[in-house]
């Protein structure tokens, strides 16, 4: 079984600029960390425009959904900002792809210690091979179907909509 991870950005893949005192975006961490995991089967990375998803429109969006229709793997993990993470989610689950795709991001990024990054990272990948076909947002060791989640900004914690 082959598997597609594709990079959207967020702050999985945010890199701190020391001088500028910043976070921003440069290469993908996404290479590093799939050779981190370990991971002994097939692995395709597909790189799209790294976005912070407060900056996402329905374009990016959509962008996204193309992506996984042509990707020939009927597995796929999304690596996506966490703030707009569900409004993906929606578009991705109303296209009923007949395929297994999992969103994760980070809340903090992986270059940065103690990050979440590698952890729902790995999650997102075995879940992706073992739920049917659907679209599901993985984050802090929880599964939560495409329409059934929100991120409560509050406490910086994802939760379902309805129980």
């Amino acid at each position: 079984m082959s598997l597609c991870v594709i990079a959207a950005g967020g702050t999985f893949d945010k890199h701190y600029d020391e001088i500028a005192g910043k976070l921003g975006f440069g290469t993908s961490v996404l290479p590093k960390v799939i050779a981190q995991s370990r991971i002994s089967q097939p692995v395709r990375l597909e790189e799209l425009p790294l976005l912070d998803s407060l900056d996402m429109q329905e374009a990016d969006r959509l962008r996204i959904l193309k992506a996984c229709r042509r990707a020939p793997e009927q597995h796929i993990v999304v690596i996506h900002g966490t703030d707009t993470m569900p409004e993906t989610a929606q578009v991705l689950g109303l296209a009923g792809l007949a395929k297994t795709i999992v969103i994760t991001g980070a809340m903090v990024p992986y270059e940065i210690a103690d990050s979440d990054a590698l952890f729902n990272f790995g999650m997102a990948f075995g879940i992706a091979q073992t739920l049917p076909a659907g679209v599901h947002v993985v984050m802090s060791g929880q599964v939560f179907d495409w329409n059934n989640v929100k991120k409560d900004q509050s406490v910086g914690v994802f939760r379902p909509l309805k129980a």
